[in-house]
């Protein structure tokens, strides 16, 4: 029994050696990281802009981040701050191409992984972007969150702005879309709205406005918004009726309104701190329609009027007209999108889509012509929680304050 005891040991003592030999031959066969790509090695993409040029070729711009410029002693040349970033261009017959072209100017290794902004110029996104956003959607680097803009003219011209407060435009781009003052989309959400039902999208409009001082500058902008259909743009709307789209699409995150309220002098404004929309498709009859409930809730931070809004009535009124400037904003939006763009931005054929998939299926072909003659039922209901700190008008005698 000792013997076979002995035995069993001495085996297993050759097969821990035998495992030790093993592990040991296979970390030889290790050759570490061949294939590593030092950071001295990329040069890092912080925005592309994409422009039609002038021999109907893409013209491919992009912005780089130079990390030398945060030393402390090569940050500072010539009395100012060194730009930086560098912008390079090149030309090709698609993206793919003029990438390849760009890469032969700058000698580290192109990265795409931190761009965050790409811009689309006015005369390629009239004359289509499917192509440009399948690129961007099927190449492993791009991000799908980085966000997507219509350049007012030429997209590299943004690109080459040094803006005032950021860093470079890249940064005031994004940082734009951050406090969500406009339409707020990503690559992901702008490849949705290509393939959706409705085959419409809409994309935020960037221009440069030009403040003077010591000496001209040019900074980014929002200016409203880009309505594509089939993937051609096919007009632009102002700031207020991107709005408009963003009530409906249940967007509004940060706005103000300012409203007048009837046989009342003076403007009352807004913060709505909570804003919901639902929308309710129903085919009924024959009969298409949608229902947009709208509810939103808003703190008073201005009081321009001699009302106290203290007193329930008067805060009442107040609530009123808040709702009829929002119903006037949507309609007015629904009225120029819905019959004058005949695009559906709103998403109103995915809904309908969803609930019903046959009759929705009997009309896609021709959405064009059915989604201006939906009837749209607007339920607006609005709040003012909070009047604010003081009750009395400021500037306003005592006398004079209507407190009912």
């Amino acid at each position: 029994m000792a013997d076979q005891t002995g035995q069993i040991g001495g085996e297993a003592l050759l097969v821990k050696r035998w495992q030790y030999l093993l592990l040991i031959c296979s970390l030889l066969l290790l050759t570490g990281c061949w294939d590593r790509i030092e950071l001295n090695d990329v040069a890092i993409v912080t925005a592309a802009g994409i422009d039609r040029g002038e021999h109907n070729e893409i013209e491919l711009t992009i912005q780089v981040f130079i990390p030398r410029t945060l030393s402390g002693g090569g940050a500072m040349q010539g009395g100012g701050l060194q730009n930086m970033t560098l912008v390079r261009t090149a030309k090709g017959v698609n993206i793919a191409d003029a990438m390849s072209k760009i890469q032969m100017k700058i000698p580290r290794m192109i990265f795409w992984g931190h761009c965050k902004v790409y811009l689309y110029g006015e005369a390629i996104a009239k004359s289509g972007i499917t192509e440009l956003v399948d690129y961007l959607a099927r190449h492993p680097e791009p991000r799908n969150r980085a966000y997507m803009y219509v350049s007012k003219g030429k997209a590299a011209d943004v690109l080459t702005v040094t803006p005032e407060i950021e860093r470079y435009s890249a940064e005031t781009v994004r940082e734009l879309s951050g406090l969500h003052v406009g339409m707020e989309v990503t690559l992901i959400d702008l490849l949705k709205m290509l393939k959706g039902p409705s085959k419409a999208a809409i994309l935020p409009i960037i221009s440069l406005y030009t403040t003077k001082g010591s000496e001209t500058k040019l900074n980014p902008y929002l200016m409203g918004s880009a309505v594509f259909k089939e993937g051609k743009m096919i007009g632009q709307l102002t700031e207020r009726m991107t709005r408009g789209v963003m009530w409906v699409r249940n967007e509004i995150a940060a706005t103000t309104v300012t409203v007048k309220a009837k046989n009342v002098k003076g403007f009352v404004s807004l913060n709505p701190i909570r804003e919901t929309t639902k929308l309710t498709p129903v085919i009924q009859n024959g009969k298409w329609k949608m229902i947009v409930a709208v509810e939103t809730e808003g703190d008073l931070i201005q009081n321009g009027t001699n009302l106290n809004l203290v007193s329930p009535e008067l805060l009442h009124l107040m609530q009123v007209a808040l709702r009829k400037d929002i119903e006037t904003r949507i309609n007015r939006t629904l009225q120029h999108v819905q019959h004058g763009m005949k695009a559906d931005v709103f998403g109103f054929a995915t809904q309908f889509h969803r609930k019903y998939p046959k009759e929705f299926a009997a009309v896609k072909d021709r959405w064009e012509e059915k989604f201006p003659t939906i009837e749209i039922d607007l339920k607006i209901s609005s709040y003012i929680r909070r009047p604010g700190l003081i009750t009395i008008p400021a500037g306003i005698p005592e006398s004079e304050v209507k407190q009912k």
